[in-house]
This record gives C-alpha cells, sequence and structure tokens, in this order.
C-alpha cells in the first residue's frame, strides 16, 4: 500500500492479513442488519479465448457443495436466519456476497469461505449447473435488449478479453471439463487479489477474527496478465423478425482513472441520464421515435465506453440515428451550464441515496479498494463532481466524437443508415 492509508479521509475500518486478503468494514449501529462479502479482482478479462465462460461457470458451481455441506445445507443454512447468499461475474470482478442480521455475520462469513474453498464441482452437480447456464445464454440470445450490449462490446473490443460475453459461449461451456475450473479458482483466488467488506451493524476487530478463521489458510496465487485492451470501434447488423430495432451507438471513453471520469459522467447524465435529459426530451417527448432511450458509461482499469440505447420502430430508426448523432454533436458547442448543475446535483444525490441502504455502501467500498487500492470518501467523490463545468464537459464531448464509433444493431434494419454514413455524421 504504499506506506499509505486505503481509507483516510472516511470513518472505515481496515486490515491486511498476513496472507494479503484486506477486511475493510463500514460501522453503521443505527440499523440491525450487516452486508458483507468477498470480492475478487478477476473476471471475464481473466479467461483465455478457449475457456470463456469459466469465469461465471465458477461463480455458479461455488453454491453447489462443498466437503462440509450440500447444495441444499448451504441455502438452508443462511436462509435459515433470515439471510440470503449471491454472487456475480463482471468483466474484472467476482463477487459473492450475503446480508444477514448483526447477530450471524459469523455464519455468513463461514459460509462464503466454505463454498469459496471447499467447493467439490462434483461431476453431476457440474452437469446439472452446465445446462442451467446454458439456458441462461439461451435466453439472453433470445432477449434482444439484452443481448445487443454484448454484440456493441465485442464490436468495441473485437478478438481480446474484455469484448467477450460474461456468461461465455455456448460452445465452450457445453464442453468445460471440472479441470479447468478447478485450475481458474486455483490460479485466480488467491489473498492478494480479495477484498473482504461489509456495511453495517458490524464490530471491525470481531470481523478480522472471523475472517482470518475462515481465509487465513488461502494462499497467494499466479494470476496471468491481463490482455491490454485496445478500443476498434466498428459496427454489428444482425437481421432479425422483431417488432423493433435494438440499437446501441458508442465511443472509446475514458477508464477509472482518467482525469475525465466524472467529466464524461456529467456527460452522460446530461446527454441521456433522466427524463430531463437531452435524448429523452428530443427524442421520446418531442418526436416520439422510442419508448426507451438513455445513455451509459463503462469503465475499466485501461479503457471506457460511452454508449447510448435506443428501441424504436423499424421505420422510426431511419430519423432516430441522425437525432442522436445531433444532439451528441451539439454537446460540443452549445450553452451547457444550466444543465451541467443540474447533471451534478442528479450524481451526487444519487451517490448520497445509495448510502442508505448497506449492500450499496459495502459493494462501494469493495470496488474501490478492487480499483484504486484505497477508499475514496464521499467528500471526495463530491468535490470531483463538482469541479466539472461546461468546458470539461464539452471537451469531453470532443473526445469522445473524435473517436470511430460503434454500432450494433438487432432487428428490421432495412431502414438503418449504413455505417459509414454515421460515421459521416461526426466528422
Amino acid at each position: 500500500m504504499s506506506g499509505t492509508d486505503p481509507v483516510a479521509g472516511t470513518n472505515l475500518s481496515f486490515t491486511r492479513l498476513d496472507n494479503g486478503i484486506q477486511v475493510v468494514s463500514d460501522p453503521i449501529t443505527s440499523v440491525e442488519s450487516v452486508s458483507l462479502g468477498a470480492w475478487f479482482r478477476v473476471g471475464t478479462r481473466n479467461e483465455a479465448f478457449e475457456v470463456n465462460g469459466v469465469a461465471h461457470f465458477l461463480e455458479h458451481m461455488a453454491f453447489k457443495g462443498t466437503h462440509r455441506r450440500g447444495p441444499a445445507d448451504i441455502a438452508e443454512e443462511i436462509e435459515a436466519v433470515g439471510g440470503h447468499l449471491n454472487a456475480y461475474t463482471s468483466r474484472e470482478q467476482t463477487a459473492y456476497f450475503a446480508k444477514v442480521l448483526k447477530g450471524d455475520v459469523g455464519l455468513a462469513v463461514d459460509l462464503l469461505g466454505d463454498i469459496l474453498q471447499n467447493s467439490t464441482f462434483e461431476e453431476e452437480e457440474l452437469a446439472r449447473e452446465r445446462a442451467v447456464i446454458l439456458q441462461e445464454i439461451g435466453q439472453a440470445a433470445d432477449t434482444p435488449d439484452d443481448i445487443i450490449f454484448d454484440f456493441f462490446q465485442q464490436t468495441a473490443y473485437p478478438s481480446q478479453a474484455l469484448g467477450r460475453p460474461v456468461l461465455g459461449r455456448a460452445d465452450v461451456v457445453r464442453n468445460m471439463p471440472r479441470e479447468v475450473i478447478a485450475d481458474f479458482i486455483g490460479r485466480n483466488y488467491g489473498g492478494e487479489q480479495m477484498v473482504f467488506a461489509a456495511a453495517g451493524n458490524v464490530d471491525h476487530d470481531a470481523l478480522v477474527a472471523e475472517v482470518t478463521a475462515a481465509f487465513g489458510s488461502l494462499g497467494g496465487c499466479n494470476p496471468e496478465r491481463v490482455q491490454e485492451a485496445w478500443y476498434a470501434g466498428g459496427e454489428y447488423r444482425e437481421e432479425r423478425d422483431l417488432e423493433q430495432v435494438h440499437l446501441v451507438l458508442g465511443f472509446s471513453g475514458v477508464d477509472f482513472h482518467d482525469p475525465d471520469f466524472y467529466s464524461q459522467q456529467v456527460l452522460s447524465m446530461i446527454l441521456g441520464g433522466g427524463m430531463s435529459s437531452r435524448l429523452f426530451q428530443e427524442v421520446r417527448e418531442r418526436r416520439g421515435l422510442v419508448y426507451s432511450v438513455y445513455s451509459f458509461t463503462s469503465a475499466y482499469q485501461d479503457e471506457g465506453l460511452l454508449g447510448i440505447y435506443a428501441g424504436t420502430g423499424k421505420a422510426e430508426v431511419a430519423e432516430l440515428v441522425p437525432v442522436v448523432a445531433n444532439e451528441l454533436q451539439k454537446l460540443t458547442y452549445e450553452d451547457l451550464e444550466a444543465e451541467v448543475i443540474r447533471a451534478r446535483i442528479q450524481l451526487k444525490s444519487g451517490l448520497l441515496m445509495s448510502r442508505e441502504t448497506t449492500s450499496n455502501r459495502c459493494e462501494q467500498i469493495a470496488q474501490h479498494l478492487s480499483v484504486y487500492d484505497r477508499v475514496k470518501s464521499v467528500s471526495e467523490i463530491v468535490n470531483n463532481v463538482d469541479a466539472v463545468d461546461a468546458d470539461a464537459v464539452r471537451r469531453v464531448a470532443e473526445r469522445l466524437l473524435a473517436e470511430t464509433p460503434t454500432l450494433a444493431a438487432i432487428g428490421p434494419l432495412s431502414k438503418l443508415e449504413p455505417y459509414e454514413t454515421l460515421c459521416g455524421r461526426f466528422k
């Protein structure tokens, strides 16, 4: 940690265990519950092409039995105390977390330690969960407003780990052996890769003792260095017999560490962050071209994206794309002062409101430690947001539009203009 305090300026408590695990807690004595979990700095980006989907498969299999507990035992023990246990996989992280009453923290930590270190990956459970994941992949493929984001990601980052689907590819999952999963956890789930976070009515010293008991024997690991990301852009089109065209238009954005990180958040809020946003007002309210339209950002350690999703009709898509392009262009030269003030307030209020739940606070501190190796205080984030002005937003807009656009579209596409025409709108 280079001698620095990773929770300086906060009310958090922090301990690093001998095996490298970072334990951080956010005490909230006014509540009766505790949200807690283990976050690992590993996700889809850590997978080789031939095992795409292994991180997500492992997340599923962690709940399917250990040397001490069967699958039903895991579910029954947590629910017997009124708690719940869950997990998720993203491109750069995998999280296993629980929420329990304050008196059941020890049980939750023990359960998490057990499933993350003692899972048996029995062949019968493996076959059953493989079928479940294939159903999940099939459901995503049948949901155009879901799968369109995978197509957008793979077009933005072709032939590289950051562009691959988190769920994995069906042909890979169908044939993935037990050894691949066991090898993946052995190479990537070491103490130095793990943050254990808790928020709620929790005593830090007691938490450290429980985490030490449950994870103290977790050794080191040798994760493969992730492939450096490079943004390409381009287009993906898939003609489908649907009622609507689902499309995502986006650009190379900023990573977590970029000085323009908060400026891009403000820009996205102005562009498509709510009912008062430019896209909602112009595309939906004034023109009636869509039911759903919004912008979003995705940040990673070394790359980022800003995208716009819209669902529109076969005929309406001809008007929609030029209108969206025009709204993007306007961000580079129009007066943005009032909108910047409103967007800053929206971002700050969203941050403060999110802190009213233990689960959000737990996830925030875990992700900060995973990404920045420290936890940013609320006041630091608020100050960063307040520092964004109209000039910064215009600068980021110009920076975005200088990049090659990425377009992904599914549905009846005969009226969607050629990609070259779209590119010309940003010259």
